[in-house]
């Protein structure tokens, strides 16, 4: 019964490894890796901006955040044009 469930879990581990040889990612450039990063952390900053804004009691606080929150929503079109 031992041997029966060896084989079976040999077979899936080779089905598996067979899977994973099909479908390789392409490697990103070192261009495209610098835009990922940079959209991730200028979704970051958005999502702190945002929150910060929420918060936000002072209008001379509020009118800065909500530049820069522009701002960075500006930079984030840009990136999705190139």
């Amino acid at each position: 019964m031992a041997r029966g469930f060896e084989s079976k879990q040999v077979e899936f581990q080779q089905e598996e490894a067979a899977r994973g040889r099909t479908a390789p990612r392409p490697a990103l450039s070192s261009e495209a890796l610098a835009r990922r990063d940079r959209r991730h952390a200028l979704e970051l900053s958005k999502t702190r901006l945002r929150n910060d804004l929420n918060r936000a009691s002072a209008d001379a606080h509020r009118r800065m955040l909500e530049q820069a929150l522009a701002a960075i929503e500006g930079e984030l079109q840009a990136l999705a044009t190139n």
